[in-house]
């Protein structure tokens, strides 16, 4: 695993995981990543310092400490199990309205229609649109088994 300090086209920075540098160009040029304040998918890798070990410490394939590897991945398949259930939770409650999430969260906080859960699709426009006009909402988590 390689992790990457990530820039998107408006200025904030985040971290993602990779399998290999070769993954991390195959889901850029795809699309598949998308920053995750304001959803834009045109992203490119930040500076950052590397993180070098010692040579006391005993490091596994990952470069990592044996210790602080197995934590990580113990951590991020936590964070996975954690996201999976949230976006199943969404799912069991929410009607989706596939690319007309927009146009419905608008009628919803103008309550043209009565408040219920959805989820949906939007574009970096549509999210950046009902930013402007004050609209709450939440990106359901993005998955590993999703770019599959």
């Amino acid at each position: 695993m390689i992790r990457y300090r990530l820039q998107c086209n408006n200025g904030h920075e985040f971290e993602a995981w990779f399998g290999s540098s070769a993954g991390y160009d195959r889901q850029v040029k795809r699309g598949q990543i998308a920053c995750p304040e304001c959803n834009v998918t045109t992203v490119s890798k930040a500076i950052m310092a590397p993180g070098l070990a010692t040579r006391s410490e005993k490091t596994g394939n990952s470069g990592l400490p044996t210790s602080e590897a197995a934590k990580l991945a113990e951590a991020r398949r936590e964070f996975l199990a954690l996201m999976r259930k949230v976006r199943r939770e969404v799912e069991a409650i929410g009607e989706y309205v596939g690319p007309n999430f927009a146009e419905e969260a608008r009628k919803i906080h103008y309550e043209e229609v009565e408040r219920r859960c959805i989820y949906g699709e939007a574009t970096s426009d549509e999210v950046r649109d009902l930013k402007d006009e004050g609209i709450d909402f939440l990106p359901l988590p993005r998955l590993p088994e999703d770019h599959n």
